[in-house]
């Protein structure tokens, strides 16, 4: 069983400022058992910036991008310390691999298959891959989300069975702050979204969300949870935390890589009808079209989102930008006279991945 644990800036920090060694230490102890047992796990890491502020004594977060990056590369080092000292004290080895945005592109599948490799190879190995955002290098600021969604392209990349983010609010908590122990629709979860991360932290429970709307729709199953959680216990799906279910239905492989490897090129937004028509498996017709935001041609990857912004899924436009513009609202007959075309969806359902 494949495992890939996300550890954000606030779980690496205790209350009092300092590096929680203890947690690092109890999360060692708990993987030298279950690597024991056959499991294999690989670690995405926030803490560069948080790191290099520590080394630094420097107490708040920079607000520019330029010295977070400073702090990031004095950090990582001193993070990589950190986890090699810890994790060597229980006979564990770890390895660093540090990723940019660009290896998730369908345009560099080669660099996306290196890594890939890289990945397998010190898991073959017997290390412990411990990645993170180049954050030195980004050349924008929170690509990753405080590395979220670079846990889920991670997960993807390496065939995970389990994706687990370890959160600060233990779970996903309703109204009444009691952490709700597993959910089935992972739209159905975002209304619970409160505000967002600490002062090194640049997440928060949406971001989470989202990531794990994007795991759960690839068939991984996903567990946030507090650092207080057994890892024995949730390798076994069971948690203090919430477990969301993944997405019953099976996506080839095509799909798989326009949800994860290819940029959009623009954004469709649809209304309630068609958010509906498309949960239900269905084709999205222009129709149910309200706006059209970017350019692009026939065959490119837009995003399709609601009228409150929720991202709702990718897909292969039939249709470009601009014939879009002219034909959104109407029904299928006067597309057909309007543009003289048998083309009826706008995207058709085998060409669109609905993370719903």
């Amino acid at each position: 069983m494949r495992i890939v644990l996300k550890i954000g800036s606030n779980l690496l920090e205790t209350p009092e400022g300092d590096i929680d060694l203890r947690f690092l230490s109890k999360l060692a102890e708990e993987i030298k058992r279950l690597k024991g047992k056959g499991y294999e796990f690989l670690i995405v890491s926030s803490g560069a910036v948080l790191s290099g502020a520590k080394k630094l004594g420097i107490k708040e977060r920079p607000k520019d991008l330029i010295t977070k990056q400073a702090l990031s590369a004095v950090g990582q080092a001193y993070l990589m310390h950190l986890y090699d000292t810890v994790f060597s004290n229980y006979g564990l080895m770890v390895g660093q691999v540090l990723l940019t945005k660009d290896v998730f592109s369908a345009k560099n599948k080669d660099r996306f298959t290196n890594a890939r490799n890289t990945l397998n190879k010190l898991l073959e190995m017997g290390i412990i891959p411990v990645i993170n955002e180049n954050d030195a290098v980004a050349v924008s600021e929170l690509i990753f989300g405080d590395n979220d969604f670079l846990a889920a392209y991670v997960s993807f990349m390496v065939g995970a069975n389990l994706f687990v983010i370890f959160s600060s609010a233990g779970g996903l908590r309703d109204y009444e702050d009691r952490i709700i122990p597993v959910v089935e629709r992972i739209e159905e979860a975002f209304k619970y979204v409160r505000g967002t991360g600490t002062s090194f932290g640049t997440g928060g429970m949406r971001s989470k969300l989202e990531a794990t709307r994007l795991a759960t729709t690839l068939n991984i199953p996903v567990i946030i949870t507090g650092k207080d959680d057994s890892l024995e216990d949730i390798v076994n799906f069971k948690t203090k935390g919430t477990l969301f279910k993944p997405s019953k239905r099976k996506l080839r492989n095509a799909l798989k890589v326009i949800a994860t490897l290819e940029e959009p090129k623009g954004v469709i937004v649809v209304d309630r009808g068609a958010v509906k028509a498309l949960k239900e498996g269905k084709s999205l017709l222009p129709a149910g079209i309200k706006r059209v935001e970017g350019v692009f041609e026939k065959g490119d990857i837009v995003s399709v989102i609601n009228e409150e912004g929720l991202i709702v899924g990718k897909g292969k436009v039939n249709f470009s930008s601009e014939e879009l513009e002219r034909i959104k609202g109407l029904k299928t007959k006067e597309v057909r006279e309007l543009l003289k075309t048998t083309k009826d969806e706008a995207i058709h359902r085998d060409n669109m991945v609905v993370f719903l």
